[in-house]
């Protein structure tokens, strides 16, 4: 078993509806850590719900750059990140290796934007990731990494768990994963979904995250990657019993998470 684990739930703010589910599974203990979108309708209700103690140090940045309108001006004029009516249509292929200076201008200017409107509504962000992975986009990764290392934060590693990555994969990811580390320091050692959770081995050392997108099935909670009316409290307890969960807090110097919040669950 992983020495910790951290159950983060992604897509804060996107919608009333998912700041309600993500309270309460906090609430619950389920998760211990959320991600939030800061370019999102209900962004601000979900940095008003973040004074909650138990959310207090525990909400990191979701950065968004394929859905919705940027916080800021010069991404919208580069034509792999914005369409014409000013809305992210992000259209670079994930094994895309170099972006132009102009790109990679404009990323950091709205992942800047981003971080910016979290200080602005009272939030600092415990820690970095992004909606449907794009920093697993080599060269954004580089730029949300430097990023992190910048504010003192850790940045989610790429997926490195579970039974269906190839070889291909796995090799661009562990890649991957160490440049992150050496720009970004500090961060957990794996991650995997829910489905992992539940299929493949789990590590027996370190500290493990899962990417979580709870939802609620009357009083329970399922998520987004698990069959419909599965709970994913139960498969928490089963797989992963006894493990303390956590939050990120500030990076120590040893590379794992210091200032954990550790969750009953």
């Amino acid at each position: 078993m992983p020495r910790q684990v951290i159950v983060n739930a992604d897509d804060f703010g996107l919608s009333p509806n998912e700041n309600a589910v993500i309270l309460g599974a906090f609430q619950a203990g389920v998760i211990s850590s959320a991600t939030a979108m800061a370019n999102m309708p209900a962004f601000e209700a979900a940095c008003a719900m973040a004074r909650h103690p138990l959310l207090t140090g525990r909400i990191g940045l979701h950065f968004n750059l394929t859905y919705g309108q940027p916080l800021s001006l010069g991404i919208l004029s580069r034509p792999h990140f914005c369409d014409n009516a000013g809305v992210f249509d992000l259209n670079l292929p994930r094994h895309r290796l170099w972006l132009s200076r102009e790109d990679r201008q404009a990323v950091l200017e709205e992942l800047e934007a981003q971080w910016q409107r979290c200080l602005d509504n009272g939030v600092r962000p415990s820690h970095l990731d992004s909606h449907q992975h794009v920093h697993n986009i080599w060269p954004i990764g580089e730029i949300v990494a430097r990023f992190a290392a910048r504010q003192g934060v850790p940045v989610r590693l790429a997926r490195n768990l579970g039974q269906n990555l190839s070889l291909p994969k796995r090799v661009f990811k562990r890649l991957l994963n160490a440049r992150l580390q050496q720009l970004a320091g500090a961060t957990a050692d794996y991650v995997c979904t829910p489905v992992d959770l539940r299929n493949a081995a789990m590590p027996t050392k370190g500290v493990l995250e899962i990417v979580a997108h709870p939802n609620q099935i009357g009083t329970d909670f399922g998520d987004a990657y698990l069959n419909p009316g599965e709970s994913l409290t139960q498969l928490l307890e089963q797989r992963m019993r006894g493990v303390p969960r956590v939050s990120y807090g500030a990076v120590n110097s040893v590379g794992l998470p210091g200032g954990a919040v550790v969750v009953k669950p």
